[in-house]
Protein backbone atom coordinates (compact mmCIF):
# COMPACT_ATOMS: atom_id res chain seq x y z
CA UNK A 1 0.00 0.00 0.00
CA UNK A 2 1.12 3.54 -0.88
CA UNK A 3 2.19 5.17 2.65
CA UNK A 4 0.83 8.69 3.16
CA UNK A 5 2.74 10.89 5.39
CA UNK A 6 -0.46 12.64 6.78
CA UNK A 7 -2.15 9.49 7.56
CA UNK A 8 -2.19 8.31 11.26
CA UNK A 9 -3.86 5.60 13.28
CA UNK A 10 -4.48 6.35 17.14
CA UNK A 11 -5.61 2.91 19.12
CA UNK A 12 -7.57 3.27 22.11
CA UNK A 13 -6.51 0.76 25.06
CA UNK A 14 -7.74 2.65 28.30
CA UNK A 15 -10.50 -0.06 28.69
CA UNK A 16 -10.74 -2.75 31.65
CA UNK A 17 -12.91 -4.92 29.48
CA UNK A 18 -14.96 -5.82 32.88
CA UNK A 19 -17.49 -8.11 30.98
CA UNK A 20 -14.56 -10.46 30.47
CA UNK A 21 -13.87 -10.96 33.87
CA UNK A 22 -11.99 -12.83 35.59
CA UNK A 23 -9.71 -13.53 33.03
CA UNK A 24 -9.50 -9.39 31.97
CA UNK A 25 -8.98 -7.44 35.64
CA UNK A 26 -8.23 -3.74 36.31
CA UNK A 27 -4.24 -4.62 36.21
CA UNK A 28 -4.19 -6.39 32.99
CA UNK A 29 -7.35 -5.77 30.77
CA UNK A 30 -8.63 -7.36 28.15
CA UNK A 31 -6.65 -5.66 25.19
CA UNK A 32 -3.69 -7.12 26.69
CA UNK A 33 -4.71 -10.93 26.66
CA UNK A 34 -4.13 -13.64 24.08
CA UNK A 35 -7.86 -13.85 24.60
CA UNK A 36 -8.19 -15.74 21.47
CA UNK A 37 -5.40 -18.44 22.23
CA UNK A 38 -3.18 -17.29 19.10
CA UNK A 39 0.19 -16.56 21.06
CA UNK A 40 -0.98 -12.51 20.33
CA UNK A 41 -2.82 -9.97 22.66
CA UNK A 42 -5.16 -8.02 20.88
CA UNK A 43 -3.78 -5.01 20.80
CA UNK A 44 -0.53 -6.41 18.88
CA UNK A 45 -3.01 -7.86 16.47
CA UNK A 46 -4.61 -4.34 16.46
CA UNK A 47 -0.96 -2.39 15.84
CA UNK A 48 0.30 -5.07 13.45
CA UNK A 49 -3.34 -5.08 11.11
CA UNK A 50 -2.11 -1.36 10.59
CA UNK A 51 1.30 -1.74 9.77
CA UNK A 52 0.63 -1.99 5.65
CA UNK A 53 -0.87 1.50 5.87
CA UNK A 54 1.44 3.46 8.70
CA UNK A 55 4.87 2.64 9.87
CA UNK A 56 5.10 2.93 13.49
CA UNK A 57 6.42 6.34 14.22
CA UNK A 58 3.04 7.30 12.43
CA UNK A 59 0.48 5.00 15.57
CA UNK A 60 -0.31 6.46 18.62
CA UNK A 61 -2.15 4.40 21.53
CA UNK A 62 -3.92 6.43 23.99
CA UNK A 63 -4.44 4.56 27.09
CA UNK A 64 -4.70 5.26 31.25
CA UNK A 65 -1.32 6.05 32.66
CA UNK A 66 -1.35 2.79 34.19
CA UNK A 67 -1.31 0.98 31.43
CA UNK A 68 1.68 2.64 29.76
CA UNK A 69 4.56 0.15 30.31
CA UNK A 70 1.96 -3.16 29.25
CA UNK A 71 1.90 -1.09 25.80
CA UNK A 72 5.37 -0.95 25.15
CA UNK A 73 5.73 -4.14 26.53
CA UNK A 74 3.64 -5.59 24.13
CA UNK A 75 4.63 -3.13 21.60
CA UNK A 76 8.43 -2.43 22.36
CA UNK A 77 9.13 -0.46 18.51
CA UNK A 78 6.33 1.98 18.91
CA UNK A 79 8.18 5.38 20.39
CA UNK A 80 7.52 5.67 23.91
CA UNK A 81 6.36 9.40 22.95
CA UNK A 82 3.81 8.19 20.50
CA UNK A 83 1.67 6.70 23.74
CA UNK A 84 -0.95 9.49 25.32
CA UNK A 85 -1.55 8.66 28.70
CA UNK A 86 -4.93 9.75 30.04
CA UNK A 87 -4.59 10.67 33.59
CA UNK A 88 -8.41 9.74 34.18
CA UNK A 89 -11.04 7.34 32.85
CA UNK A 90 -13.59 10.23 31.05
CA UNK A 91 -14.77 7.77 27.80
CA UNK A 92 -13.97 8.41 24.47
CA UNK A 93 -14.88 11.99 24.16
CA UNK A 94 -12.17 13.57 25.64
CA UNK A 95 -9.84 11.15 24.46
CA UNK A 96 -10.66 11.82 20.98
CA UNK A 97 -10.31 14.92 21.55
CA UNK A 98 -6.79 15.11 23.02
CA UNK A 99 -5.44 12.71 19.95
CA UNK A 100 -6.69 15.06 17.50
CA UNK A 101 -4.47 17.90 19.51
CA UNK A 102 -1.69 16.19 19.81
CA UNK A 103 -1.41 15.18 16.11
CA UNK A 104 -2.63 18.82 15.09
CA UNK A 105 0.47 19.66 16.80
CA UNK A 106 2.39 16.56 14.96
CA UNK A 107 1.70 17.63 11.82
CA UNK A 108 -1.59 20.15 10.82
CA UNK A 109 -2.88 17.71 7.56
CA UNK A 110 -2.96 14.98 9.95
CA UNK A 111 -5.70 12.46 9.30
CA UNK A 112 -6.41 9.85 11.06
CA UNK A 113 -8.32 6.40 12.34
CA UNK A 114 -9.32 6.36 15.94
CA UNK A 115 -10.16 2.66 16.57
CA UNK A 116 -10.54 -0.10 19.66
CA UNK A 117 -7.67 -1.96 20.79
CA UNK A 118 -10.13 -5.23 21.30
CA UNK A 119 -11.76 -6.00 18.52
CA UNK A 120 -11.00 -8.66 15.78
CA UNK A 121 -11.41 -8.38 12.20
CA UNK A 122 -10.79 -11.58 9.59
CA UNK A 123 -10.59 -9.78 6.29
CA UNK A 124 -7.70 -7.47 7.15
CA UNK A 125 -6.96 -6.58 3.43
CA UNK A 126 -10.50 -5.71 2.74
CA UNK A 127 -10.48 -4.10 6.29
CA UNK A 128 -7.47 -1.43 4.71
CA UNK A 129 -8.73 -0.91 1.62
CA UNK A 130 -12.23 0.67 2.98
CA UNK A 131 -9.71 2.38 5.72
CA UNK A 132 -7.69 4.07 2.69
CA UNK A 133 -11.14 4.75 1.01
CA UNK A 134 -12.09 6.56 4.16
CA UNK A 135 -9.10 8.52 4.35
CA UNK A 136 -8.79 10.01 1.31
CA UNK A 137 -12.23 10.99 1.19
CA UNK A 138 -11.33 12.48 4.95
CA UNK A 139 -8.22 14.54 3.21
CA UNK A 140 -10.37 16.07 1.05
CA UNK A 141 -13.92 17.14 2.25
CA UNK A 142 -14.95 18.14 6.01
CA UNK A 143 -16.39 14.56 6.52
CA UNK A 144 -17.01 12.72 9.91
CA UNK A 145 -16.79 9.06 9.02
CA UNK A 146 -17.26 5.71 10.72
CA UNK A 147 -17.18 2.34 9.65
CA UNK A 148 -20.75 0.62 9.31
CA UNK A 149 -20.48 -3.23 9.45
CA UNK A 150 -23.01 -5.19 7.34
CA UNK A 151 -25.37 -7.06 10.43
CA UNK A 152 -25.84 -10.83 9.26
CA UNK A 153 -28.22 -11.14 12.57
CA UNK A 154 -30.22 -9.04 14.95
CA UNK A 155 -28.30 -8.60 17.34
CA UNK A 156 -29.02 -5.98 20.64
CA UNK A 157 -25.33 -5.66 21.99
CA UNK A 158 -24.58 -3.12 18.94
CA UNK A 159 -25.48 0.15 18.49
CA UNK A 160 -27.02 0.86 15.04
CA UNK A 161 -26.21 3.50 12.53
CA UNK A 162 -29.16 4.52 10.59
CA UNK A 163 -28.23 5.49 6.88
CA UNK A 164 -30.25 7.91 4.63
CA UNK A 165 -29.57 6.33 1.52
CA UNK A 166 -27.80 9.41 -0.33
CA UNK A 167 -24.42 8.28 -1.30
CA UNK A 168 -21.14 9.81 -1.91
CA UNK A 169 -18.58 8.89 -4.97
CA UNK A 170 -20.57 5.82 -4.62
CA UNK A 171 -19.49 3.99 -1.42
CA UNK A 172 -19.75 6.62 1.58
CA UNK A 173 -23.76 6.85 2.61
CA UNK A 174 -24.83 9.66 4.59
CA UNK A 175 -25.98 8.89 7.89
CA UNK A 176 -29.30 9.70 9.32
CA UNK A 177 -29.55 8.54 12.72
CA UNK A 178 -27.51 6.97 15.73
CA UNK A 179 -29.75 4.16 17.92
CA UNK A 180 -28.86 2.98 21.12
CA UNK A 181 -28.60 -0.82 21.63
CA UNK A 182 -32.07 -1.92 20.59
CA UNK A 183 -34.24 -4.53 22.15
CA UNK A 184 -34.55 -8.01 19.90
CA UNK A 185 -37.77 -6.99 17.87
CA UNK A 186 -36.45 -3.43 17.18
CA UNK A 187 -33.51 -5.09 15.76
CA UNK A 188 -35.42 -7.72 13.45
CA UNK A 189 -36.89 -4.16 12.57
CA UNK A 190 -33.38 -2.36 11.61
CA UNK A 191 -32.41 -5.60 9.88
CA UNK A 192 -35.73 -5.94 7.57
CA UNK A 193 -35.03 -2.61 6.79
CA UNK A 194 -31.86 -2.95 5.51
CA UNK A 195 -30.78 0.38 5.82
CA UNK A 196 -29.04 0.05 9.33
CA UNK A 197 -25.79 -0.86 9.81
CA UNK A 198 -23.52 -2.08 13.31
CA UNK A 199 -21.79 0.96 14.77
CA UNK A 200 -18.08 -0.83 14.79
CA UNK A 201 -16.67 2.66 17.06
CA UNK A 202 -14.19 2.71 13.91
CA UNK A 203 -13.80 6.37 13.11
CA UNK A 204 -11.82 8.58 10.49
CA UNK A 205 -11.35 12.00 9.80
CA UNK A 206 -9.05 14.76 10.41
CA UNK A 207 -7.67 16.44 12.93
CA UNK A 208 -8.66 20.14 11.74
CA UNK A 209 -12.33 18.98 11.04
CA UNK A 210 -12.94 16.78 14.23
CA UNK A 211 -11.48 19.58 16.21
CA UNK A 212 -13.59 22.14 14.59
CA UNK A 213 -16.77 19.60 15.45
CA UNK A 214 -15.74 19.77 19.08
CA UNK A 215 -15.60 23.28 19.25
CA UNK A 216 -19.01 23.83 17.60
CA UNK A 217 -20.67 20.07 19.65
CA UNK A 218 -18.90 19.57 22.22
CA UNK A 219 -17.49 23.40 23.72
CA UNK A 220 -16.69 22.38 26.97
CA UNK A 221 -14.36 19.29 26.11
CA UNK A 222 -12.60 21.73 23.45
CA UNK A 223 -12.20 24.78 25.83
CA UNK A 224 -10.38 22.68 28.61
CA UNK A 225 -8.00 21.04 26.57
CA UNK A 226 -6.96 23.84 24.17
CA UNK A 227 -6.45 26.01 27.32
CA UNK A 228 -2.39 26.25 25.94
CA UNK A 229 -2.38 24.57 22.83
CA UNK A 230 1.86 24.97 22.65
CA UNK A 231 1.99 22.47 25.41
CA UNK A 232 0.84 19.59 22.62
CA UNK A 233 3.98 17.28 21.47
CA UNK A 234 6.24 19.14 22.97
CA UNK A 235 7.93 17.42 26.62
CA UNK A 236 5.12 19.62 28.82
CA UNK A 237 2.64 17.64 27.47
CA UNK A 238 1.90 14.73 30.15
CA UNK A 239 2.16 17.76 33.02
CA UNK A 240 -0.70 19.55 31.14
CA UNK A 241 -2.78 16.89 30.43
CA UNK A 242 -2.74 15.59 33.60
CA UNK A 243 -3.87 19.01 35.15
CA UNK A 244 -6.52 19.64 32.85
CA UNK A 245 -7.76 16.36 31.11
CA UNK A 246 -9.87 15.15 34.89
CA UNK A 247 -11.92 18.73 34.22
CA UNK A 248 -13.39 17.18 31.16
CA UNK A 249 -16.73 15.79 30.98
CA UNK A 250 -16.94 11.65 30.79
CA UNK A 251 -18.82 11.30 27.59
CA UNK A 252 -18.67 9.31 24.44
CA UNK A 253 -18.15 10.82 21.36
CA UNK A 254 -21.01 9.38 20.02
CA UNK A 255 -23.02 11.56 22.26
CA UNK A 256 -20.48 14.14 22.01
CA UNK A 257 -20.08 14.48 18.62
CA UNK A 258 -21.53 11.95 16.59
CA UNK A 259 -25.26 12.70 17.06
CA UNK A 260 -25.20 16.22 16.52
CA UNK A 261 -23.08 16.69 13.27
CA UNK A 262 -24.08 17.28 10.25
CA UNK A 263 -21.43 15.69 8.25
CA UNK A 264 -21.15 12.09 9.30
CA UNK A 265 -20.90 9.38 6.73
CA UNK A 266 -20.81 5.67 7.06
CA UNK A 267 -18.96 3.31 5.20
CA UNK A 268 -20.35 0.22 4.69
CA UNK A 269 -18.02 -2.72 5.54
CA UNK A 270 -17.95 -6.67 5.43
CA UNK A 271 -14.77 -7.60 7.09
CA UNK A 272 -15.11 -10.58 9.42
CA UNK A 273 -15.66 -8.09 12.16
CA UNK A 274 -16.04 -9.04 16.17
CA UNK A 275 -15.89 -6.59 19.21
CA UNK A 276 -15.57 -9.60 21.49
CA UNK A 277 -17.59 -7.66 23.86
CA UNK A 278 -18.20 -10.77 25.84
CA UNK A 279 -17.73 -14.09 26.74
CA UNK A 280 -20.73 -15.05 24.69
CA UNK A 281 -19.50 -13.41 21.31
CA UNK A 282 -16.09 -14.50 22.09
CA UNK A 283 -17.99 -18.34 21.29
CA UNK A 284 -19.93 -17.20 18.36
CA UNK A 285 -16.60 -16.27 16.84
CA UNK A 286 -14.35 -19.18 17.91
CA UNK A 287 -14.40 -22.21 15.70
CA UNK A 288 -16.92 -25.31 17.64
CA UNK A 289 -16.39 -28.97 18.68
CA UNK A 290 -18.82 -31.50 17.37
CA UNK A 291 -20.90 -30.17 20.42
CA UNK A 292 -20.77 -26.66 20.07
CA UNK A 293 -18.25 -26.07 22.52
CA UNK A 294 -15.22 -23.92 22.59
CA UNK A 295 -12.11 -24.48 24.58
CA UNK A 296 -9.40 -22.14 24.72
CA UNK A 297 -5.73 -22.88 26.19
CA UNK A 298 -7.20 -25.89 28.56
CA UNK A 299 -6.41 -29.92 28.39
CA UNK A 300 -9.85 -30.59 28.45
CA UNK A 301 -12.06 -33.75 28.79
CA UNK A 302 -15.74 -33.14 28.10
CA UNK A 303 -18.35 -35.81 28.77
CA UNK A 304 -22.23 -35.15 27.93
CA UNK A 305 -21.51 -31.71 27.47
CA UNK A 306 -21.93 -28.61 25.13
CA UNK A 307 -22.29 -25.65 24.14
CA UNK A 308 -19.80 -24.11 26.45
CA UNK A 309 -16.72 -22.35 26.67
CA UNK A 310 -13.96 -23.31 28.42
CA UNK A 311 -10.75 -21.46 29.12
CA UNK A 312 -7.71 -22.57 31.13
CA UNK A 313 -4.24 -23.54 31.06
CA UNK A 314 -3.10 -25.78 29.05
CA UNK A 315 -0.93 -27.57 31.92
CA UNK A 316 -3.96 -28.50 33.88
CA UNK A 317 -6.00 -31.26 32.62
CA UNK A 318 -10.23 -29.91 33.00
CA UNK A 319 -13.15 -32.67 33.15
CA UNK A 320 -16.19 -31.37 32.42
CA UNK A 321 -19.35 -34.03 32.54
CA UNK A 322 -23.25 -33.07 32.09
CA UNK A 323 -22.66 -29.36 31.57
CA UNK A 324 -24.78 -27.53 28.84
CA UNK A 325 -24.38 -23.88 28.23
CA UNK A 326 -22.05 -22.77 30.15
CA UNK A 327 -19.37 -20.61 30.91
CA UNK A 328 -15.98 -21.92 32.69
CA UNK A 329 -13.03 -19.77 33.43
CA UNK A 330 -10.32 -20.67 35.40
CA UNK A 331 -7.49 -18.45 36.66
CA UNK A 332 -4.86 -18.74 39.00
CA UNK A 333 -6.96 -16.92 41.67
CA UNK A 334 -10.48 -17.37 40.62
CA UNK A 335 -12.97 -20.17 38.79
CA UNK A 336 -16.47 -18.60 37.32
CA UNK A 337 -18.25 -21.25 36.31
CA UNK A 338 -21.90 -19.53 34.93
CA UNK A 339 -24.45 -19.88 32.59
CA UNK A 340 -24.25 -18.66 29.21
CA UNK A 341 -27.45 -17.28 29.01
CA UNK A 342 -27.29 -15.19 32.16
CA UNK A 343 -23.40 -13.80 31.52
CA UNK A 344 -24.82 -10.30 31.19
CA UNK A 345 -24.66 -10.03 35.06
CA UNK A 346 -20.90 -11.05 34.94
CA UNK A 347 -19.94 -7.20 34.81
CA UNK A 348 -21.86 -6.03 37.64
CA UNK A 349 -20.52 -9.44 39.85
CA UNK A 350 -17.16 -8.04 38.66
CA UNK A 351 -18.54 -4.56 40.61
CA UNK A 352 -19.37 -6.14 43.96
CA UNK A 353 -16.34 -8.32 44.64
CA UNK A 354 -15.05 -6.62 47.55
CA UNK A 355 -11.86 -7.72 47.71
CA UNK A 356 -10.14 -5.44 45.38
CA UNK A 357 -7.08 -8.04 44.07
CA UNK A 358 -9.81 -10.70 42.62
CA UNK A 359 -11.01 -7.44 40.67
Amino acid sequence: MKQNPNYFIAIMAGGVGSRFWPASREHLPKQFLDILGVGKSLIRMTYERFLPLVPAERILVVTNKIYKDLVLEHIPELPESNVLTEPSRNNTGPCVAYTAFRLQAMNPDACFVIAPSDHVILKETDFLNKIETALDYASREEAIITLGIQPTRPDTGYGYIESSGETVEGTLEKVRSFREKPDLNTAKSYIEAGSYYWNAGIFVWSAKTILSSFKTNAPDIYNILSEDLFQYNTDNEQSYIDRVYPKTPSISVDYAILEKARNVFTLPADIGWSDLGTWNALHAFKDKDEYGSVVIGANTMMLNSKDCLIRSDAEKLVVIKDLQSYIVIDEKDVLLIYPKEQEQEIKQLRSNIQNQEFK
